[in-house]
């Protein structure tokens, strides 16, 4: 009986030894064999991708030749990383030939349109002023001048389906130049705030988007900018103790969220540059708005001070001052005016719930992704993957209210999605907020342009905080970000990219990486398909 029992145990602990050596221990065995082919974890230099022949040496499609090249060229001055980063391949391939169609405004369709505004304005003027004469009011004359050439038309102009502008686009250098110094002849509320007209629920946990203190400046060549002044310093974080939805909205983050989104060659960020604006004499001096001018006045510093009318109301944020009248903030160029170039606001699926307590779905289903692909407009082209691009954009400035987002309705379905109001990100540098990359850890997608960027933005003879370092070092407001923040960025980099290689581990690469180096075709519904890499 002892002997059977012995027998029985001996075959029990046989098979059990046979189903762990087989299911465990046999993968195992296979994914250290096949470790030269696939992820390796040793770091990112060595992140490989088979059929692209490795992210160290991307193989770039050619449009010119129709061959795989994988080269790069010599930087193109010396010691600049910036330099050699847009001097390689992958900032260098071939833009598709843009037809009507593609462009977001015609030369002519444009002019038209702002010789009407420019009468106005002018018809305006004459009325303000005649009325200011007939009330003994002082009125600052501004000469104010329509420049066909100017900068920020010539960036309307270039507007097309793929981006807010082109790689080598000189307009958007210059643009940049011209809002530093361009003279202010008006300043006003954004719309958001003329909107809300001062009103005020304080019971809200959010507030509407009027609440955040930010004032639309008019140029002497009729061109729009967007101010937001400074409201936190540069080596301050935000409280721990703040809901993202109540976190400072930071104009060094609108700076910075421009050259990051250049640097990683999405270009959907409009352009941003940091001033000094004199808030007497380029603001309380121009503004023809007698809302604005009640909010203005001097501190018992002797500084020049104003706030958002409902702000005060509420007592939930306190006034901006200058020193005494320098006050520093970001200027944002406009995009064109909604009525020649109409978009449209779309809440994003992965919306936070903006409560204190409350939660959204994909917060806790994991497999939420699977539900929004039945979706659409994600259920085909590329709408999905803009928005992975987006969180992984999200996620590296750590900008957590990203409710909605825009399109411009002339590109339809295939358009690309604007990176607008990006000024709460860079609060925490100390913090890496995970949940931002859901996007992309759900639904384990990724364009193959943008895997490649990422990657070499990973290597050291690049490297994004080198890279963004420089690149700031051409605004007038710098430091933009401090050196905590910068170095954030290579932290969170790494995730992004580990996050990418838990998913080829668990699906394959055929069915994470999408290829969307694809030449464009002269149909407009097909000028961004993308193609699955089989």
């Amino acid at each position: 009986m002892m002997r059977r029992d012995r027998l029985v145990l001996a075959a029990t602990l046989t098979a059990i030894f046979s189903a762990d050596l087989y299911f465990i221990l046999l993968p195992k065995l296979r994914s250290v064999g096949q470790g030269s082919e696939h992820f390796c974890q040793c770091g990112p230099n060595n992140l490989t991708l088979p059929m692209h022949g490795g992210l160290a040496t991307p193989q770039l499609y050619n449009f010119t030749s129709g061959q795989l090249d994988g080269t790069t060229p010599e930087p193109a001055d010396g010691g600049s990383k910036l330099g050699r980063l847009f001097a390689h391949p992958l900032y260098n391939i071939q833009p598709p030939v843009l037809g009507p169609e593609e462009r977001l405004l015609q030369t002519e369709q444009l002019m038209e349109y702002y010789r009407k505004k420019v009468s106005r304005w002018e018809r305006h003027m004459k009325m303000y002023s005649e009325a200011a004469a007939m009330s003994n009011i002082s009125v600052t004359e501004q000469e104010v001048t329509f420049d066909p050439n100017a900068s920020w038309l010539k960036f309307h102009l270039g507007i097309s389906r793929y981006a807010l502008y082109s790689r080598d686009d000189p307009a958007i250098p210059q643009l940049v130049k011209d809002m530093q110094s361009m003279a202010v002849v008006s300043a006003d509320y954004t719309q958001d705030e003329k909107a809300l007209k001062g009103a005020c629920d304080c019971t809200q946990v959010v507030k509407p988007s009027g609440h955040h203190l930010k004032l639309a400046l008019k140029m002497q060549n009729y061109a729009k900018a967007m101010f937001k002044p400074m409201r936190q310093q540069r080596d301050e974080e935000t409280p721990e103790d703040f809901f993202y939805f109540v976190d400072f909205q930071r104009h060094n983050a609108e700076i910075a969220a421009f050259h990051l989104d250049r640097i990683l060659d999405f270009r959907r960020v409009p352009p941003v540059v940091g001033r000094l604006v004199n808030v007497t004499g380029e603001v309380l001096q121009v503004t023809h708005n007698e809302d604005l001018r009640a909010v203005f006045f001097t501190s018992p510093a002797n500084n020049t001070c104003f706030f958002a009318k409902c702000l005060y109301v509420c007592k939930t944020e306190y006034a901006v001052c200058g020193g005494p009248d320098l006050l520093e903030g970001s200027l944002s160029a406009y995009l064109p005016s909604l009525s020649i170039a109409p978009r449209i606001s779309i809440p994003n699926p992965w919306i936070r719930s903006y409560s204190f307590t409350g939660r959204e779905e994909w917060e806790v289903n994991p497999f939420y992704c699977d539900n929004i692909k039945q979706l659409y407009p994600y259920n085909s082209g590329n709408r999905l993957l803009n928005i992975i691009d987006m969180s992984i954009f999200d996620f590296l400035t750590s900008n957590m209210d990203r409710h909605h987002y825009e399109i411009f309705t002339k590109f339809g379905d295939e358009g690309f999605l604007l990176h607008l109001d990006n000024a709460r990100g860079f609060g925490k540098h100390s913090q890496d907020e995970m949940s931002i990359l859901a996007p992309l850890s759900q639904c384990c997608m990724i364009k193959s342009s943008t895997l490649l960027r990422l990657q070499l933005l990973a290597k050291p003879e690049f490297r994004l905080s080198h890279v963004m370092r420089e690149s700031l070092e051409g605004d007038p407001l710098q430091p933009v970000l401090s050196e905590p923040h910068l170095l954030a960025l290579d932290r969170r980099l790494q995730k992004v990219l580990r996050a990418v290689q838990r998913c080829i581990r668990r699906l394959g690469e055929d069915e994470v990486i999408t290829r969307d180096f694809i030449k464009s075709t002269a149909r407009p519904e097909t000028a961004t398909a993308v193609e699955r890499v089989r």
